[in-house]
């Protein structure tokens, strides 16, 4: 068996869509940044608040990656 070494970020997506729009955008910018991303994990969610409703979510995550091979 190979050692490995491992990476984490932090990265907050946001939606008008929804949280799962919010983790979409923030995984998809995570993968422009690292390859091999292997997990994610929720960390917070919130929201930004226009007019008394919610105009955005807004997730937190941070996200698990390998570091070569």
């Amino acid at each position: 068996m190979s050692d490995h070494v491992y990476g984490s970020m932090e990265l907050t997506g946001s939606s008008k869509d929804g949280t799962d729009q919010a983790i979409r955008v923030a995984l998809a910018k995570a993968n422009e940044l690292v390859a091999n991303i292997n997990w994610f994990e929720v960390v917070s969610t919130r929201g930004y608040v226009h007019d008394g409703d919610v105009a955005y979510w807004q997730v937190t995550i941070k996200v698990g990656y390998t570091l070569g091979t």
